[in-house]
Formats: structure tokens, C-alpha cells, sequence
């Protein structure tokens, strides 16, 4: 098909293995600099610049200008889910970059993704409110039931002061590492939210690793045992 969108030019900006690093980098959520994303590439600060300039042409990134400053984030919620789904077909197909380290465990435990909780607590939050009954998955959307609106509420979460009303509440999102659902959407980015502000959990700085204090890991067990 000649006309309609161009899949191939998003594709051929995704594609390069720079830029790819760039936009995996960004998927943590965090505003990060030219300097850091080059270090992320590991290319140089002109080379990444110039990587820059063409996902901003893309629109796959936004450049946010504060003072003298300059700071980068993905263009939008719909990019991180293109990038998302990408990295779950490329996971479910075998193709895998390996970094070892020793963080590599920590990032399969609990990690952020774009703005939600992924990894394996991750998956198993999103397993033990559909196995209550809280996620209904039956219809082609996921929703928040009855029962799951009064738990999020007995969690301390107020589902009328979550961001970005117009989109969705709930959604599920592929994981790469485990290659199940993990919760994102409005819900996950404001229960992620909640874990950070009530003490259970922190970011790792400079990394997308989501680490629970002990206190944490057993009011998260509680609240989300595995059935």
C-alpha cells in the first residue's frame, strides 16, 4: 500500500542500535540530558545530538528546555507502548540483548517501565488482583471492578486525583523478562506512585531498578499474596 502511514521511517528510526539504546533508556520514565544519553548509546555527544535531532523530527521524543538546560523524554505515553510491545515481540522471538551484572537480577525482581512497576513483581501484582476478581479482563478492555476500586481505596490511593484522566485507567502491558502482563495505565503509574510515597519502595539512582525496603516487600506481599 502506497498511501497511509509511513511504518517504515519509524521503523528505520527505532531500528538503529543507538538510538534504539537511546529510547530504552528513556523508558524509564526519568527526563535525562544529551550527556547521559550518550553515555546510554555509548556514542559521542555530537553523534548523539545528532540521533536526537531525528527522533525529534520523529516525534518519538520531547525536548524540554529548562534555563540552559536541555532534557529529553519520550514524546508520549502511546511511544512507550509501541517500544514496550516491541520489546515483548522481541523477547518472545529470542531476541535478546544480554548485559550481565550483577544488577541484572535486581532488574528481573522490580523495575520501572516508563511509569509503572514491571518485573516479576510486577507480574505478580497484576496476577493477584485479576485472580480477586479486582481486574476484569473478560471484554477487550481491562477494567477495575467494584470489588477493585474499594481495595485501591483501602490502599490509600484516590482512583479522582490520578494524571492524565483521558487515559486509560487500566491496561496491561507485555513483560519482557517474565513475558506476561503487568499492570500499567493510570492505576499502575498511581499505585507505583503510592509504593515511592509511602516508604515501600525507591528508584535506584541512575537506573530503572525499583527496590523494596523489607517493610515494603511484606505490606506488598500482604496486600498482593500469590493464589
Amino acid at each position: 500500500m502506497k498511501d497511509g502511514p509511513d511504518i517504515s521511517r519509524l521503523g528505520a528510526l527505532i531500528g538503529d542500535p543507538a538510538r534504539a539504546n537511546i529510547l530504552t533508556a528513556l523508558m524509564s520514565g526519568k527526563a535525562l540530558t544529551a550527556s547521559e544519553l550518550a553515555g546510554e548509546a555509548g556514542v559521542t555527544l555530537q553523534t548523539a545530538s545528532s540521533h536526537l535531532a531525528k527522533l525529534e523530527q520523529g516525534a518519538l521524543i520531547r525536548v524540554r528546555r529548562e534555563g540552559r538546560h536541555k532534557y529529553i523524554t519520550l514524546a508520549s505515553d502511546d511511544v512507550a507502548h509501541v517500544l514496550k510491545a516491541m520489546m515483548g515481540l522481541a523477547a518472545g522471538s529470542g531476541q535478546l540483548r544480554t548485559r550481565p551484572g550483577p544488577r541484572d537480577p535486581e532488574m528481573r525482581h522490580a523495575r520501572i517501565c516508563y511509569n509503572h512497576l514491571a518485573g516479576d513483581m510486577g507480574t505478580r501484582m497484576y496476577d493477584s488482583m485479576v485472580a480477586r476478581g479486582f481486574l476484569d479482563h473478560s471484554g477487550d478492555a481491562l477494567t477495575l471492578g467494584t470489588q477493585g476500586r474499594a481495595f485501591v481505596t483501602n490502599l490509600g490511593l484516590d482512583l479522582d486525583t490520578l494524571p492524565s484522566p483521558r487515559a486509560p485507567l487500566c491496561r496491561d502491558c507485555l513483560d519482557w523478562s517474565e513475558r506476561r502482563s503487568h499492570l500499567a495505565g493510570r492505576l499502575g503509574r498511581g499505585l507505583l506512585a503510592h509504593f515511592e510515597t509511602t516508604g515501600w519502595a525507591s528508584r535506584v539512582p541512575d537506573s530503572r531498578i525499583i527496590r523494596f525496603t523489607p517493610r515494603g516487600q511484606a505490606a506488598f506481599n500482604a496486600a498482593f499474596p500469590a493464589l
